[in-house]
């Protein structure tokens, strides 16, 4: 197995220290000619979604990206990555893949001033911690989505298929729980 990190800019460090804690090889993208043929999953970190979205189209990587996950390519977006799988983010433009059936509501607990730590029950793992970031959280989700998680009442995980997000960082805890999740759910038929 051997996963691929949209390395562009945000968090990807910190996604590369929970892999090597389970021990699962992965790899950086940063460029079109750093895409490998045998990528097993992908992760698109947290981060600013719209400075990663123009990125993603001048390093000539949206293409072959939204490609491989439309033809089922499993991939896990923190934060930003959440905000470049939704399909709509309310009240604005998507430029992200806008391949997951989800609504997004950008910044949706404030500033980076508002960030805060909880830990909160999630759907087959038990309790994880959380830590929001001028985090989004989910309005709204269509057929084919499964909720995950909340906090406040707020939809803050989900999956589609072989899609995964959370609105939180889980990379920023020593908890890799989520991150197993995400590589079960690479291993399953």
């Amino acid at each position: 197995m051997k996963i691929g990190i949209l390395a562009l800019q945000g968090a990807f460090a910190e996604h590369e220290a929970s892999l090597d804690k389970l021990h699962i090889p992965h790899f950086e993208i940063r460029q079109a000619d750093d895409l490998q043929d045998d990528m097993d999953g992908l992760i698109i970190p947290g981060g600013e979604s719209t400075v990663m979205g123009k990125l993603l189209k001048e390093l000539s990587l949206y293409e072959p990206l939204k490609a491989k996950i439309e033809a089922g390519l499993p991939v896990f977006g923190t934060c930003a990555g959440l905000l470049l799988l939704a399909k709509d983010i309310d009240g604005e433009d998507a430029l992200g893949f806008r391949t997951m059936n989800i609504t997004a509501r950008r910044n949706a607990y404030g500033r980076q001033l508002g960030s805060f730590f909880v830990e909160e029950d999630f759907k087959g793992i038990g309790t994880v911690g959380m830590t929001f970031i001028r985090a989004p959280y989910i309005e709204s989700v269509g057929d084919g989505v499964d909720v995950l998680a909340t906090c406040d009442g707020k939809i803050v995980v989900a999956r589609q298929g072989k899609q995964l997000v959370t609105a939180f960082h889980p990379e920023l805890t020593e908890d890799v729980k989520i991150h197993q999740y995400f590589v079960d759910m690479i291993s399953e038929n």
